[in-house]
């Protein structure tokens, strides 16, 4: 456990916030390990239907500690924390909501690719120094951020290093919602409650439809299909449908 990962409660929804402001929120292995474990107890508590991510005001996250990180690599290694975090964020059923004010450098930008909406200050800053220090992009952001944002800007973005600004990052698809500072954080928890106040089931599913990777049309209409007729005869299903009919009348 670190001591620079704050997990609270709020209702429904599980809050893991990055508080190591002195470092500015630069991550160790440590760190994540403790983001990785609270992401799989969340997703395993049915009490629990939100994740929401956070940093410090004026970072998110300043990426790897570089002392820490080096240390793994003498090992040839990312470092088995780093990838068990991904893992666990990139395969979360519940919805993940995350707030920026601030630096997000490197994994402090490409974890938002995996979250599924993300709100940001107009400071806040969205880059990937990987070339910049002979490296490669991760978690799987080759992949995800030109689908998201088309090739040009991927390439700006992870081979180049260009910085995002809050807007460019907004039209990129990686923020959802510009919202000042002090508006932030009431903002993000407003989102996650309002996701934890949808049937969870049916939230998970279309999660896991939207997240899916690319298939047939086909393929995914029949999918899609298989879902509706099952969800018709859910005790869930059924519970929203005569709370919707009771509210009509």
């Amino acid at each position: 456990m670190s001591e620079h990962i704050k997990i609270e409660r709020s209702g429904a929804v599980q809050i893991i916030r990055i508080a190591r402001p002195e470092k500015k929120n630069a991550l160790t292995r440590a760190m994540y390990a403790t983001m990785a474990e609270a992401l799989r107890a969340g997703d395993a508590d049915e009490a629990i239907r939100v994740h929401v991510i956070l940093g410090q005001p004026g970072a998110f996250s300043a990426g790897n500690d570089m002392q820490d990180f080096m240390a793994a690599a003498m090992g040839g290694t990312m470092g088995n924390e780093v990838l068990d975090f991904l893992g666990a964020l990139s395969t979360t059923k519940k919805p993940v909501v995350s707030g920026v004010d601030g630096l997000a450098i490197g994994i402090g930008t490409t974890i938002h690719l995996h979250c599924d909406l993300t709100f940001a200050t107009p400071q806040s800053l969205f880059r990937t120094p990987f070339v910049d220090l002979g490296l490669v992009p991760e978690a799987a952001s080759s992949l995800i951020a030109p689908r998201l944002m088309g090739y040009q800007k991927a390439f700006a973005l992870l081979a180049l290093g260009e910085g995002f600004s809050a807007e460019a990052a907004r039209e990129a698809g990686i923020v959802h919602r510009i919202v000042e500072p002090e508006k932030l954080e009431p903002a993000v928890l407003e989102a996650a409650q309002a996701i934890a106040a949808r049937p969870p089931e049916a939230m998970q599913l279309t999660k896991a439809l939207l997240r899916a990777s690319d298939e047939p049309v086909g393929e995914r209409i029949a999918r899609e299909a298989k879902h509706f007729a099952e969800r018709l005869t859910s005790q869930e299903a059924r519970e929203a449908v005569t709370a919707f009919l009771t509210k009509k009348k």
